[in-house]
């Protein structure tokens, strides 16, 4: 398969990933799941009005309620234009950039659960600053390096909350 001309000369694939109907159906039941738990434990802590006044579930209940209402409404829609819709969510092209970010992003979170925070935000700094800012690379280890040093300083030393820690933090003793 041959990629399309652009009036820029440019070789493109801008063919669509899929079509908005696709999105909107999967965020709209995630919302609907989420404004169901909201509804779920505001039952469960109280929705009535007190002696004090409103109960803590009160208004999460309601702001729920809404939220089911809003999302119920987008996934009906969705499914009654279902075969009709034909607005492309996004091409192939635009998506590239997205999972340049989100990839690298998905490896620092899990990178964090067993190295902890200052390791994995580190590599991910220089990471960023290399491959997308085309920094040096005395200003990218000076940054990468600085920047988890002064939260640690910050955080651990002078607010005393302790941020998560990985083996290589344990090493040192802290």
């Amino acid at each position: 398969m041959t990629t399309p001309k652009h009036q820029d000369g440019e070789d493109r694939d801008d063919s669509p990933v899929t079509l908005t109907r696709g999105p909107e159906l999967i965020v709209g039941l995630i919302i609907m799941g989420l404004a169901a738990l909201v509804i779920t434990d505001s039952m469960r802590v109280g929705i009535g009005w007190g002696d004090e006044g409103p109960q803590a579930g009160y208004f999460p209940f309601y702001i729920g309620l809404i939220l089911i209402a809003t999302s119920g409404l987008i996934v009906l829609t969705t499914l009654l234009k279902w075969g009709s819709a034909k607005g492309v969510f996004a091409t192939r092209e635009e998506l590239v950039p997205v999972f340049q970010m989100l990839v690298p992003m998905v490896i620092y979170v899990v990178a964090m659960v067993y190295l902890g925070i200052y390791l994995p935000s580190a590599l991910l700094i220089g990471f960023f600053m290399r491959r997308h800012g085309n920094f040096a690379w005395p200003l990218t280890l000076g940054v990468s390096l600085g920047v988890p040093l002064t939260f640690f300083l910050v955080f651990e030393k002078w607010f005393l909350v302790p941020l998560p820690k990985g083996p290589i933090e344990n090493m040192l003793g802290f």
